[in-house]
């Protein structure tokens, strides 16, 4: 189902009418209620005396209570240390990494994942408190040249949780989203090679996006492997992709998150960039004053969309 908030309300999308119902006031505690909620709302979608919404949802749905940002493409994360050597590498530093492909048909160590991506779900910690909502204007960083988008999905825990197994981190999923992770990929290639905490650190913690529409989770998690996404640049499709092959389980992800400590509503967490969907892997950056819009068919009918403008 999808939801959102509105005005201070929680609505919901009713596909039967085609319209917006306003069905609470509080995203979090519907989402906890998991399957029963669902059902409830649409019960309450047949009532006579319903209310509607003037419209669908609107701004955040919610202010996240920290950030948490996966990467569970092994894809992305290759492709995107070639896009990284040819975007910023010496010309020798290309010339070897080239070469080496050529010649012994693997990618060349440095350039992919270091040995924890494949024993636990890896992340780092992103700054929740830089969302931008849908239709939000993203300030150029000052201290970047090169802007780029990264279209992932994002998880809202709904329940509280902690050293859990799979099949409990999977349950404690309420909500899905669609997040863009902005990135400096200047910086980014500075301070992978030179930072003390490598390069998820200043060109990570400008800016995120999110949806205003939000998906229960019942209807994403079956499907979750198999979803499509595409990113437009004014207007003009850069990029299609899917979410298949993924190296972690959603629960997973949760479990590793939640070992040794507790998640608890409103935290968000997000999957990494799904293959294909940033610039870094296409060769190409958006540029001041662009719209970049990222839709993901998280639901069935049309996708859910997040579209955001580059500051001019």
């Amino acid at each position: 189902m999808r939801v959102g908030m509105r005005d201070g309300q929680l609505v919901a999308w009713d596909q039967v009418t085609g319209a917006w119902v306003v069905v609470g006031d509080d995203l979090l505690t519907f989402l906890g209620g998991g399957i029963d909620a669902v059902r409830d709302a649409e019960r309450a979608f047949g009532d006579p005396y319903r209310k509607e919404a003037g419209g669908g949802p609107m701004g955040l749905p919610l202010e996240a209570a920290s950030l948490r940002c996966f990467a569970l493409w092994e894809e992305h994360m290759i492709n995107g240390a070639r896009g990284m050597v040819e975007r910023f590498g010496s010309p020798g530093i290309r010339r070897f990494a080239r070469s080496f492909e050529r010649v012994t048909g693997r990618v060349p160590p440095p350039m992919r994942p270091r040995p924890n991506f494949y024993r636990d779900p890896q992340f780092y910690m992103g700054n929740h408190r830089a969302m931008h909502a849908d239709g939000a204007t993203v300030a150029w960083p000052s201290f970047a040249s090169v802007l780029d988008f990264e279209c992932e999905i994002g998880m809202i825990i709904a329940r509280s949780v902690t050293d859990c197994d799979t099949t409990e981190g999977r349950a404690a999923i309420g909500g899905f989203v669609i997040l863009n992770d902005w990135s400096a990929r200047d910086t980014q290639w500075d301070d992978t090679r030179r930072g003390t905490f490598g390069g998820v650190v200043k060109a990570k913690t400008f800016a995120n996006s999110m949806s205003a529409v939000v998906v229960t989770a019942d209807e994403v998690l079956p499907r979750w492997r198999e979803l499509t996404g595409q990113v437009t640049v004014n207007g003009e499709i850069w990029a299609k992709s899917q979410t298949k092959s993924p190296m972690y389980d959603l629960g997973a992800v949760v479990k590793y998150a939640a070992h040794g400590e507790h998640l608890r509503p409103g935290d968000v967490l997000s999957s990494g960039t799904i293959p294909t969907l940033c610039g870094l892997e296409l060769g190409r950056f958006p540029a001041r004053g662009d719209e970049v819009r990222l839709e993901l068919d998280l639901a069935t009918g049309e996708p859910v969309t997040l579209t955001n403008r580059i500051e001019g």
